[in-house]
């Protein structure tokens, strides 16, 4: 049990510290009163470049950073849990996967602030990966992380998501890195259960090494059976 929470709070640790990036950050704004979204990612700009790594921190409101902090704690920490070999590596390129694709299709005439991007990019790499491995743990994991954000599909809908001010170009961007990770590391990490049944019962259920089984002895001539009368009278 208690290497069980050990490994818990270190799986928590990372999602934690930016978590509290975020809030930190948040806070700052409304302190002195200032607005750090100019910040954020502008795509297909040469200054928009910069909001490849600042764009998880800035947020637009409490309501906005408050959806964020419960989603990148949940699948951070999951990521850590089940993936620990993979989750830096994962955590890493879907920040900045889903900032460049965010990058290359958004308009740019638009800005983006949030960590919505890494947070489908962790999201989708934890449902795909978990069914393409074939291990029974992670693909309960998978429905887990489906029955939880599954309706996240909708925000990569630009018909929804544009009334909303909500960033489809970002979920989509983070949706498809997700996915590329989770099959480029699909022979990484956990892998499906193998097997193994034990032959010491089938073996003991054999004759001996060099006893024959009872269907290949001979079965006794009439005349040894006359011998054997014989004797015994």
């Amino acid at each position: 049990m208690n290497q069980d929470r050990k490994k818990f709070f270190g799986s928590l640790a990372i999602p934690a510290l930016l978590v509290t990036l975020m809030w930190v950050v948040k806070m700052a704004e409304m302190a002195f009163s200032i607005d750090l979204g100019p910040w954020g990612l502008v795509p297909r700009t040469t200054q928009g470049l910069l909001g490849i790594l600042t764009m998880p921190f800035l947020h637009g409101d409490w309501e906005h950073l408050l959806t964020n902090t419960s989603a990148m704690l949940v699948l951070g920490t999951v990521l850590y849990y089940c993936y620990p070999t993979l989750a830096n590596r994962v955590m890493l390129i879907g920040w900045l996967g889903s900032g460049l694709l965010t990058w290359c299709i958004g308009s740019p005439h638009s800005v983006h602030v949030g960590a919505s991007g890494l947070i489908y990019a962790l999201n989708l790499f934890l449902i795909v990966s978990g069914f393409i491995r074939g291990n029974r743990m992670l693909i309960v994991i998978s429905l887990i992380m489906v029955f939880l954000y599954g309706s996240f599909i909708w925000g990569m809908i630009p018909a929804l998501a544009r009334p909303q001010n909500i960033s489809w170009e970002g979920h989509l961007g983070g949706a498809i890195v997700g996915v590329l990770l989770a099959l480029a590391f699909k022979k990484e990490g956990p892998q499906k259960e193998e097997h193994h049944w034990d032959d010491d019962d089938d073996d003991n259920d054999g004759p001996d090494e060099g006893e024959k089984p009872y269907w290949d002895v001979p079965t006794p001539s009439d005349e040894d059976l006359k011998v054997e009368y014989r004797f015994r009278h």
